[in-house]
């Protein structure tokens, strides 16, 4: 198996990143091998895949590059720089870090994502810059038009692991972060099953990237950076489209409602403002009603206070989801003769 050797200094010092390259990454990831994760992945997919193939149809070469890039067990290095942890840049500003790669580079990645030599089309210069204008499309086409929505699943996503830290430690965060990975406890995390030679990674910088298409890769800047880059929970990738029945949202309206619908499952107020984008006092005024209504409830877990639907709020929210679910069969069905 593949394992790091990592030191509780190295632990204690890591922390969550957000990366728009490593979203436009995992998308184009999840556009080349066509397999969706979840039902919103699928969706989204179906939306973008047809453009995708057909861009990549029109200039074979660097259809060609893309796969090359895409090994089935390792990713080209220069696809996947390591985020540097330093603020939070821009896209554009992440994707100059490819476009900058020297050719001779590139070249030797890609034999590595092959596993053996490159075909003679491939032995060029411009093979990471075809790459960086693929990867620009993805973002400017199938990415930043849901950004905003993107980034509150990521940032929903880092709070939960966040205040799971606090209950269980490392290895209720780490444990099954993606395929393979957890925690082996004595200085060892496990990072995949691959027969890997283990890495002494103690004394530098840890960093963990969520990003919200069912994909995930590890990277380094050795010996000063590592990163592993994951898939957000499914709970959370596909809390935003928790649907609000339309007669829940008459009768508390369509905010207050919202909270109450992703209350199936506990969550703080820093995960429902993530998750809702409303605004912190926004919803602390909806918890205060549904808590005084009796449809909430709110415990303490660890540092955070989680708020979760009582047995009424229950009854409330899947007896207007009925409701709902039996108006549309009426309005749509055919009528018999």
């Amino acid at each position: 198996m593949g394992w790091w050797l990592v030191n509780a200094d190295t632990l204690a010092g890591s922390r969550f990143v957000v990366s728009p390259l490593a979203e436009a990454t995992a998308g184009l990831i999840s556009l080349e091998r066509g397999v969706a994760g979840h039902p919103g992945e699928r969706a989204w997919l179906d939306a973008h895949l047809p453009a995708y193939r057909a861009r990549l149809s029109g200039d074979p070469l660097t259809a060609l590059t893309v796969r090359a890039a895409l090994g089935h067990r390792w990713l080209a290095d220069f696809l996947t720089p390591t985020p540097t942890g330093e603020g939070e840049p821009g896209f554009e500003e992440e994707l100059v870090r490819i476009r900058e790669t020297p050719p001779e580079t590139a070249r030797a990645n890609l034999a590595v994502s092959l596993r053996g030599p490159l075909p003679d089309p491939l032995r060029r210069s411009d093979l990471a810059e075809r790459c960086a204008d693929v990867l620009e499309w993805v973002w400017t086409e199938t990415v930043l038009p849901t950004w905003p929505r993107r980034r509150r699943i990521i940032e929903a996503d880092v709070v939960a692991r966040t205040a799971r830290l606090s209950q269980g430690g490392w290895a209720a965060v780490l444990n099954a972060m993606r395929p393979g990975m957890r925690w082996l406890g004595e200085s060892r995390l496990q990072i995949n099953l691959y027969d890997n030679p283990p890495r002494e990674i103690s004394g530098a910088r840890l960093l963990f990237v969520p990003v919200t298409p069912y994909q995930g890769w590890v990277s380094w800047d050795a010996p000063h950076r590592y990163a592993v880059v994951y898939s957000c929970s499914g709970a959370l990738a596909e809390a935003d489209r928790a649907s609000v029945p339309e007669s829940l949202g008459r009768l508390l309206g369509p905010a207050r409602a919202a909270v109450l619908v992703l209350l199936d499952t506990p969550k703080s107020t820093t995960q429902l403002v993530a998750l809702t984008g409303q605004g912190l006092g926004s919803v602390g005024r909806h918890l205060k009603v549904l808590l005084d209504a009796r449809l909430v409830r709110r415990r303490r877990a660890g540092r955070s206070v989680l708020y979760y639907r009582t047995a009424a709020g229950e009854v409330l929210v899947k007896a207007q989801g009925q409701g709902q679910g039996q108006g549309q069969d009426q309005r749509g069905a055919a009528p018999r003769c």
